[in-house]
């Protein structure tokens, strides 16, 4: 959009509409940007004014989230993925290229106009990477060839027609993220729209698009499809057996097979919007149970079932919720954390595409047992195809009786609303999330006072993330014993694996808690993509320890990984093959740190910047023992000085680099295997 175009555009009228909403102004940050495609300084004070604040409060909110600018972008928006995962599968290098191709550095725009290159540190789909954004389509496994034919072709929406409409049958489609970056929509285009559901995926994302079919013997698939296989699926499907793409009975796939959902049972089976498919497959049971229950009762129902967060901490999700409950307040809220930012992480997204009245499910049941009637999804920009799936399951919810006053005719009341973040990772910290949700930098708070007792708007907060809920679903509906008897020790229940990066078979694993890593990562992935050895594991995200095939055979539950410096977080498990530079991923580990820190504590502020230049010191043969040293001392600094886990963790995946892959880190090694 032209710079002088605002002075079209009516902002007066826009911000009238956010003035009394709570926390108003990301919100309609978002809806200034969306409708001038930038954020100029010349509608600040207009901002400033209609919300009461300052107009160095919103110069700083604009200037901290990397979603918005102050200045005109190009026509078109081009992201590349810097995240672990994608750097495991040649990110660094389609980096490279696309900065030479477009003739731009991150941040700028082709002198044409049409194209701004920027960075972004997690896309979602990382069980196929490398990805790409292009405006709001994410793509999957693109190498520089296939990244200079999507350039080429960026200004062409050309689509394919239907080919296939000479079968009876009924086909089964995700409209998934991945499914989509992987050509879904390509394929859908083949099939007759009136026998086609567009469902959420499985989450076997190393064979979408994953085509389903139903027949006599059942569902069975074909994947990965193009939309040129279609007519030759369409002509098979009576005798399947020889063609190359047929899979058999989907849930006799192995990769799922094997797995033990409770979570994600309902995940692909159908429209993850058809509320009548989510009520048949025991949707809103558990809602039911916890409406004809004492609040206590169902607190106690959480806290038998052993559930622990899954955001990372594994706070046992019965005593925040206890807390609450026990915490007197005109007004308590229940805050769901969705900006699931860790590389290697996609089961929220999954979760939110496949079946989105599950989360608003359990985030009612929340708001039962502590007396919450108010409900808010913080929700990641870099999902967008989430984002629309759950606004429709929201207004359809609360349609339908099940969100809202007067649930299910009950006297409980609980409403939900969706704030979209803008870039910023470290407001998936729990208290930076709060700020972010109040419209403020996403600046963490110190503890005490926990959320719990003076939390979002000062007000008693449960805060969960999507997976955390979701679970609470099923607890209710099954009963505590039932999801306590499942895992190991004192990590209760099923464990969401994300398997990606350099991996054969990528995608998401639901099993209890006690499975072994090597079995994750041999039996279910299959080993690498490239073929070539296994050298490293990240499990946990970004702030996860890098470990060594010696301790493939270690369960996969909270006190076994603890017991070896690691932790799982939110499940992520990223491979690396034998061309891994470990000194580069130790860098970079610091330099994301120095990105994403929201800059309020100096050991994580200034000590990442501080440990990006120690490493390339150390690496250079620069006074390399004394560097070593501080390297160390640097990283006890963070860990016990930094005001949360981004700081305090950050030198985690440092250490375990130096500690299992300590000859990356001389100038031979530099660069790579």
């Amino acid at each position: 959009m032209p710079p002088n175009q605002a002075e079209t555009v009516d902002i007066s009228s826009m911000v009238d509409q956010f003035h009394d909403l709570p926390g108003g102004l990301l919100p309609l940050l978002h809806a200034v940007q969306e409708a001038l495609g930038y954020i100029p300084d010349s509608v600040v004070p207009t901002i400033a004014d209609a919300l009461n604040l300052s107009r160095a409060e919103v110069h700083g909110v604009i200037s901290f989230y990397p979603d918005f600018h102050s200045h005109p972008l190009g026509n078109h928006v081009v992201q590349i993925c810097r995240a672990e995962a994608c750097q495991a599968m040649g990110s660094r290098q389609l980096e490279i290229h696309a900065k030479k191709t477009l003739g731009v550095e991150f941040g700028e725009t082709t002198p044409d106009g049409n194209i701004t290159l920027e960075p972004v540190y997690c896309l979602g789909n990382c069980a196929c990477s490398p990805s790409i954004r292009i405006d709001d389509q994410i793509h999957a496994h693109v190498d520089t060839a296939q990244f200079d034919q999507l350039i080429e072709g960026i200004d062409n929406s050309a689509q394919a027609v239907t080919t296939a409409d000479n079968t009876s049958h009924k086909f089964y489609l995700s409209m998934d993220t991945t499914a989509v970056a992987k050509g879904a929509d390509d394929v859908a285009r083949q099939l007759p729209e009136n026998q086609l559901v567009r469902t959420g995926s499985r989450g076997l994302f190393y064979l979408e698009p994953l085509l389903e079919v139903d027949t006599d013997q059942g569902r069975i698939g074909f994947g990965p499809v193009t939309a040129s296989d279609v007519e030759s699926i369409v002509s098979s499907i009576d005798a399947p057996d020889d063609h190359p793409l047929y899979l058999g009975i989907v849930d006799e796939i192995d990769y799922l097979k094997k797995q033990q959902r409770v979570t994600f049972a309902r995940a692909g089976v159908g429209d993850p919007l058809n509320l009548e498919t989510y009520q048949r497959l025991g949707g809103f049971e558990g809602l039911r149970k916890a409406i004809a229950m004492s609040e206590q009762d169902v607190v106690d129902q959480i806290k038998e079932s052993g559930l622990r967060g899954r955001g990372g901490a594994a706070f046992a999700a019965g005593i925040k919720m206890q807390t609450v409950l026990d915490t007197p307040a005109d007004q308590k809220y229940i805050a769901c954390n969705a900006d699931e930012g860790d590389s290697g992480t996609f089961a929220d997204r999954l979760l939110m595409e496949a079946d989105p009245y599950q989360l608003i499910e359990g985030m009612t049941i929340a708001g039962r047992a502590v007396g919450a009637t108010r409900g808010y999804i913080y929700f990641r920009s870099e999902y967008p195809v989430a984002l629309k799936i759950l606004n429709v399951a929201i207004e359809r919810a609360t349609d339908e009786g099940f969100l809202g006053d007067s649930i299910l005719g009950s006297s409980t009341n609980f409403h939900i609303e969706v704030r979209l973040g803008a870039g910023a990772y470290i407001c998936g910290e729990e208290t930076a999330m709060l700020d972010s949700i109040e419209g403020k930098r996403g600046m963490v708070r110190a503890k005490p006072p926990l959320p719990a007792i003076e939390g979002l708007f000062g007000k008693p907060t449960v805060v969960n993330n999507v997976l955390t809920l979701a679970a609470m679903t099923s607890i209710l509906e099954k009963g505590a014993s039932v999801y306590e008897q499942l895992g190991s020790d004192r990590s209760r229940g099923t464990l969401a694996i994300q398997l990606s990066g350099n991996v054969k078979r990528g995608g998401l694993i639901e099993v209890p808690f006690g499975i072994s890593l090597r079995e994750v990562v041999e039996n279910y992935g299959q080993g690498t993509a490239s073929g070539r050895p296994v050298r490293a594991i990240q499990v946990g995200g970004p702030l996860g320890a890098y470990l060594p095939q010696a301790v493939l055979d270690t369960p996969l539950d909270y006190e076994s990984f603890a017991a070896i410096n690691a932790m799982i977080g939110h499940g992520g498990v990223v491979l690396f093959d034998d061309t891994v530079d470990m000194a580069a991923q130790a860098r970079f580990a610091m330099e994301f740190c120095a990105v994403e820190s929201c800059g309020k504590c100096t050991p994580c502020r200034i000590g990442s910047t501080r440990g990006v230049e120690v490493i390339d010191r150390i690496v250079e043969d620069n006074n390399r023992d004394e560097n070593l040293i501080l390297l160390h001392d640097l990283c006890d600094t963070m860990e016990d000085a930094s005001l949360c886990a981004m700081g305090g963790l950050t030198p985690s995946p440092v250490r375990s680099a130096l500690e299992h892959f300590f000859d990356d880190f001389s100038v031979e090694s530099a660069g790579g295997k």
